[in-house]
């Protein structure tokens, strides 16, 4: 290996996971597959994670430069985006689909600890600590919408046109700010929580139809948390504070 392609890879090493994935999101497919949380632990180096893990830095390295063959879609270069669209694309696309899918997760949580419960008493613990998410999910979502989301919209505005931003809305996404990475930490946790409960989603021999839909949807749940985090930690909570 060249001089220089081992500078490279220490100087991804020494970077953080949130970074990598925001600079380039194909990368997060490779910390998926190491189970490496990008998004609430998106603050730690990639070395620290790898030690974490037992993984080689220069193994998981070389895993991410691959990952970036070829042209960043327009439609993944998400901090080349202006604060406004991304929080619009947050709420039409992360937003959306938790109200459309966590009743229904819940739903089937319940279903399956009262038909499984017996046999899998973790299944109970798992719908109780989901009504959690579900419950704190739902302040959490009209915090941003309500809140965080317009203050951005309207000091971009107000710097678009050259005037001074209302101090309200610095104070008010500062705010935000603060509540919502707590409450990031809080759900991220309870995800990682089931994920272990569920034995990572494997599907017991005597499972019904109802089972394996529910631990499929909780999976899809945790895929799209994760990508819905990182774009707020990693992005445009990191971009608003700079506001």
């Amino acid at each position: 290996m060249n001089e220089s392609k081992k500078l490279q890879q220490q100087d991804i090493s020494g970077r953080t996971i949130g970074d990598i994935v925001a600079e380039n999101y194909r990368c997060a497919a490779v910390f998926d597959k190491y189970g490496i949380d990008f998004c609430c632990g998106g603050q730690v180096t990639l070395s620290a994670a790898c030690r974490e893990k037992g993984l080689d830095p220069a193994e998981i390295a070389r895993e991410i430069e691959g990952s970036k063959s070829g042209p960043t879609l327009q439609s993944e270069n998400y901090t080349a985006w202006e604060l406004p669209f991304l929080a619009d694309y947050i709420i039409n696309i992360h937003h959306a689909y938790l109200n459309e899918n966590t009743g229904q997760i819940a739903t089937y949580l319940h279903k399956i600890a009262g038909v499984h419960g017996a046999n899998h008493p973790e299944v109970i613990e798992i719908a109780a600590i989901f009504d959690r998410i579900a419950a704190d999910m739902a302040d959490h979502l009209r915090e941003e919408e309500d809140v965080l989301f317009p203050a951005i919209k309207r000091i971009h505005a107000s710097t678009a046109a050259g005037k001074t931003p209302e101090r309200n809305d610095r104070r008010a996404i500062e705010d935000s700010l603060r509540k919502l990475h707590g409450e990031h930490e809080m759900i991220g946790d309870a995800v990682h929580q089931i994920r272990h409960l569920a034995k990572d989603y494997a599907v017991p021999e005597d499972a019904c139809n109802t089972f394996v839909v529910t631990w499929r949807k909780l999976r899809e749940f945790e895929h799209d948390l994760h990508k819905h985090v990182h774009l707020e930690n990693n992005i445009l909570f990191a971009k608003a504070a700079q506001l």
